[in-house]
């Protein structure tokens, strides 16, 4: 009988864990992918506006930075509309902290080439 007991309770410690692991357990962090998606749906909700690519992105201590390019006026033809890019801060769980336009732009137009930079 003990045999039975401890295979009882073996069984039972390894329910525990495995549901420990799953939804109330272990806190699961959202990957890149899933970081952008939630970033760029948070910063549209917030402004109204398109954002339509994200530019660049890295982790940080807090969380994540993120450059993402916003349609903020919509143009005919389409190379003349307007657009801006926005300094995003998501915490570790992806959610917004802070925004900041950066800078404004046409859309048609490439950066202007810096003297001595690169």
């Amino acid at each position: 009988m003990s045999d039975t007991r401890n295979t009882h309770a073996s069984q039972d410690s390894h329910k525990s864990q495995n549901s420990d692991r799953g939804s109330g357990g272990v806190d699961k962090r959202p990957g890149p992918m899933e970081v952008l998606r939630q970033a760029r749906a948070q910063l549209t909700e917030l402004t109204g506006m398109t954002a339509e690519t994200v530019s660049s992105f890295e982790q940080t201590e807090d969380g994540w930075s993120l450059e993402v390019e916003v349609l903020e006026l919509e143009r005919v033809p389409d190379t003349m509309s307007l657009m801006g890019s926005y300094q995003v801060e998501l915490d570790a769980d992806g959610e917004l902290t802070g925004y900041r336009r950066i800078r404004r732009y046409e859309r048609g137009r490439a950066d202007a080439h810096k003297p001595g930079g690169r």
